[in-house]
């Protein structure tokens, strides 16, 4: 039988023990002894592997220990993996390390108070799972007071945001070693509480938390942080000189998160679907960490089990990231002009040019542009496609990764659109086609076309559909599109519900240039006369019945009746 494809499994251990697939990245294990940072900070995109990674170097460094004090031994679960070929100068330190794990991923709530609680719990959890130094004569009487204080949420506030130097003192005592902390998506707790309007009281308990443990602990031997973006040192990490930071631009670690092509086509051959790959790699490739080409690994798993079930199964956007979605409709509802046309210039295939900056607290965000446009990049919804240096400027080329991620922007364009739409006043659009007043009707939709997005490449269906969607706002007309009428398919034909009402016919034209669109109006006239659209709506019974003509170019409407 096949390995089973993991989806959602976030412990090494458990793959291995459940025979399923694992894409061997032990070799980061190799590059951290040799590059031997104190506090490592690596940057990446959710869903790309970082929490797998550190529960690799968990289950590689520590020395763990059962319920009963007695030693477990995890090194079987690297036998045969890459790390395993490198001796004895790597492999000696497996095992031998206390080690403190903590995740902050729960800490997405709506108040500072529910947040904090779960950090706490987090805490405590990490402080029940190290209870066994309790039964030893390592720790005085106050420090195991102090030590069931934290572990059973009793401890005041401050004993929390302190805790990670007192555990790791603790663990120390008791091993003799000194301890590695590994610290999990760093910045969702700053993230979530800068969306919920808690973000100053957050970055006061982190930087406790993380000065006390990483920049003044003694018993410290090296640690591990992860996160999707590098928030200033300003803000949480002060005065932490010891801190190395790896990011998406960063040439150390590049193939360690996500997937490399050649990852890729050996998995899809171990199942059998190498004749996917170009499908998968138009949907799924298209980072660049470092000099190295990345997959998204969350998508390729989901897309190679998906066509293990069903071979013909059509591929879909997997990944999403609910905060970063929610900063794109901010990107897209916020946008002026020009961040407009930029949209439009990526969701056309095109890049645009930006400054990149690697150091950004959320409450820069709204500042300025750039800082949007940095923001998509580092979590993952803009790729570097080039490079430039000007004096101490760094210049990134930015363009969209792929069409999964394409296809997340026109929908959130999509939902923008619709609601923009519901809250326009259309009156004076309709009472201008009821009273023939072509220069109010081009202008109206003129000044829609300048204040939305397009990606369609101004093509006829793309004015179709969104003069369509303009034009159902109506509450006194029906709309029908492309309905047979005559002797052939009208555009739009607008009708009230009773004949003496009225109707609507519009037929659209695009002209290439700006001065054929005087032309382009009079062959639509033309065309619903020789095709006699109107000859359904009067032998319905309608005798009021307006005709217009309408070309666009560009974000220009002209109208003829």
């Amino acid at each position: 039988m096949r390995k089973r494809i993991p989806v959602g499994y976030e412990d090494m251990k458990r793959l291995i023990d459940g025979n399923m697939y694992y894409v061997d990245k032990t070799l980061m294990i190799k590059e951290l002894i040799d590059m031997a940072g104190s506090v490592n900070l690596y940057t990446r995109p959710r869903r790309f592997g970082k929490t797998l990674n550190l529960s690799m170097l968990r289950r590689f460094f520590e020395m763990e220990m059962g319920d009963d004090g007695s030693r477990i031994d995890n090194s079987y679960i690297f036998d045969n993996l890459k790390i395993s070929s490198y001796g004895d100068v790597y492999m000696s330190h497996q095992g031998q390390y206390p080690v403190i794990n903590l995740s902050l991923k729960s800490a997405k709530q709506p108040t500072y108070e529910n947040a904090f609680k779960c950090l706490r719990d987090e805490i405590a959890a990490e402080f029940g799972r190290h209870d066994y130094v309790l039964g030893t004569d390592s720790m005085t009487e106050h420090e195991k007071k102090r030590f069931k204080m934290i572990m059973e949420w009793k401890a005041e506030d401050i004993e929390y945001a302190r805790a990670l130097e007192f555990l790791s003192g603790c663990l120390a005592k008791y091993h003799g070693r000194n301890v590695i902390i590994l610290i999990d998506e760093y910045d969702v707790p700053l993230e979530n509480a800068y969306f919920e309007g808690f973000y100053d009281d957050m970055i006061t308990f982190m930087r406790s938390l993380f000065e006390s443990a990483l920049k003044t602990n003694p018993n410290l031997e090296f640690a591990v942080i992860t996160g999707c973006l590098r928030i200033s040192r300003e803000s949480i990490f002060t005065g932490l000189n010891n801190l190395e930071v790896f990011s998406v631009l960063s040439p150390g670690y590049a193939d360690c998160f996500g997937f490399t092509e050649g990852e890729v086509k050996e998995m899809l051959a171990y199942y059998g679907l190498e004749c996917k790959f170009e499908e998968l790699k138009h949907w799924y490739d298209g980072y660049q960490f470092g000099s190295v080409e990345i997959y998204n690994p969350w998508s390729i798993v989901n897309y190679i089990k998906t066509a293990t079930i069903d071979f013909h199964a059509y591929p879909k956007a997997y990944w999403s990231n609910t905060s970063s979605n929610h900063i794109i409709r901010e990107l897209v509802e916020e946008a002026d002009f020009e961040t407009r046309e930029e949209i439009e210039k990526l969701i056309a295939g095109e890049a645009i040019e930006k400054p990149v900056h690697e150091d950004i607290t959320y409450g820069d965000i709204r500042e300025s542009a750039d800082n949007l446009w940095n923001f998509l990049y580092f979590t993952g919804y803009l790729k570097k496609s080039g490079e430039k240096q000007v004096q101490e400027i760094i210049y990134l080329d930015l363009s969209i990764p792929n069409a999964e991620i394409r296809s997340i922007y026109r929908n959130t364009i999509l939902t923008w659109f619709d609601k923009k739409i519901r809250k326009t006043d259309m009156s004076s659009l309709f009472a201008a086609m009821e009273n023939g007043d072509c220069e109010t009707i081009g202008r109206f939709i003129s000044d829609q076309l300048l204040d939305t997005i397009s990606f369609f490449d101004y093509a006829e269906n793309y004015y179709h559909g969104f003069l369509t969607g303009l034009l159902k706002t109506s509450q006194k007309y029906s709309v029908y599109s492309n309905r047979e009428s005559g002797t052939g398919r009208s555009d739009i034909i607008l009708r009230t519900p009773s004949v003496r009402g009225g109707a609507v016919i519009l037929e659209l034209k695009v002209a290439r240039d700006f001065g054929k669109m005087e032309a382009a109006c009079k062959e639509a006239l033309l065309q619903i006369e020789e095709k006699d659209y109107a000859a359904s709506l009067r032998s319905d019974g309608y005798s009021n019945i307006k005709k217009y003509g309408i070309c666009f170019y560009r974000k220009e409407c002209l109208v003829m009746k």
